[in-house]
């Protein structure tokens, strides 16, 4: 049935390259438009630092002249850039997983979140906030900690159910995903309820949207060597993945081992998703939307599509965090809740537009 929600015109290099445009100039336009937009959030915000500062910060810093600081360099060095860079890392990470996870369960309009990887590391971040387990309690788990160590304990739950019996499918895997990660939520609502302390009650809402108010350079290691790996693993298998999208028997018959391409592309979709949730919170609907927006410019072959979704999903990251941080005077917006208030209208649009293409 899943299969079945993606059509076959939308499927196979041939197909993808018929309708679609060149990758290579819109790859190149995309990463100028990011260097933009990573210089425009170092220098928006509360105080405006102008462009040529900001430069000439990161390259004092980056050539090792630290003893030359100037007026801006904590600002720049030690706030606005490890976040910028942080929101570009995880909307990279986002663009990817999403593409992976399409492609795992042949389905367009698929979202990472169905694995329920998310909301196992939601309700170990949860856990460490309301019941203290961050603040040195019974097993010494910071919240970034204890959200990747909810995600690998989903991951391996979700595992054990979806290979039950020997059938590793997209649709078992889904429901799978969706019914533990369903089972998780709702306890992660009653932790929330529990939560007597109105200030804590705050803290878990804004992570649960998703916030990259907690960036720092310790904070990016993990995203900056897993984005680039799990990019480098998926464009070496972009073949393997254009040949799953056109069913199991055909990919089979090309020589693509179906079931082990399955189980790796589960595993690194889950840890991958793992480790962006613990750094930034939920943050919705980037995961979906970017995949098929670059689908509908460069076409299905994820040769191209991966690349593409990855500089896609930075750089809307990147502007939607400089709209959370100077939208409002007095408080700064969860990512979340912009990202939700341009993905389901987006959404919504491209279900109609599926919908009277007769898809």
């Amino acid at each position: 049935m899943i299969s079945n929600l993606w059509s076959r015109k939308d499927v196979g290099p041939k197909s993808a390259e018929s309708r679609s445009v060149s990758a290579a100039p819109v790859a190149a336009a995309l990463g100028v438009a990011l260097l933009l937009a990573l210089t425009a959030a170092v220098s928006w915000g509360s105080t405006f630092i102008p462009h040529g500062d900001v430069w000439g910060v990161v390259g004092r810093r980056l050539s090792g002249e630290n003893a030359r600081l100037g007026t801006y360099d904590l600002v720049v060095w030690q706030l606005r850039v490890p976040r910028a860079v942080l929101a570009a890392l995880v909307g990279a990470g986002l663009g990817l997983v999403g593409t992976a996870v399409q492609a795992l369960v042949r389905n367009p309009l698929a979202d990472p979140y169905l694995l329920g990887i998310s909301s196992g590391a939601s309700l170990g971040a949860v856990a460490a906030i309301v019941l203290g387990v961050g603040a040195g309690g019974a097993l010494g788990l910071g919240l970034s900690s204890a959200a990747f160590v909810g995600a690998l304990a989903t991951f391996a739950v979700v595992w054990a159910v979806a290979r039950r019996g020997g059938n590793f499918g997209p649709l078992r895997l889904v429901l799978a995903g969706v019914a533990i990660g369903q089972f998780l939520s709702g306890f992660t609502s009653y932790l929330v309820l529990q939560s007597g302390d109105v200030q804590q009650t705050h803290s878990v809402l804004f992570w649960l949207m998703g916030s990259l108010s907690g960036a720092s350079w310790p904070l990016l290691a993990a995203p900056a060597v897993a984005v680039p790996v799990a990019l480098l693993w998926l464009q070496a298998r972009a073949r393997g993945l254009n040949a799953l999208l056109m069913g199991d028997e055909t990919a089979a018959g090309l020589g693509v081992d179906v079931v082990r391409l399955r189980r790796e592309l589960f595993t690194l979709t889950s840890l991958l998703t793992g480790i962006l949730v613990a750094v930034s919170g939920a943050i919705a609907f980037v995961a979906l939307m970017v995949p098929h927006v670059c689908r509908m410019v460069v076409g299905g072959d994820h040769r191209r599509l991966l690349p593409v979704s990855a500089l896609l999903g930075a750089l809307l990251l990147v502007v939607v965090d400089i709209v959370c941080r100077t939208a409002m005077d007095a408080q700064e917006l969860p990512v979340g809740v912009v990202t939700s208030l341009i993905g389901a209208p987006a959404l919504l649009y491209l279900l109609d537009r599926r919908s009277g293409d007769g898809s």
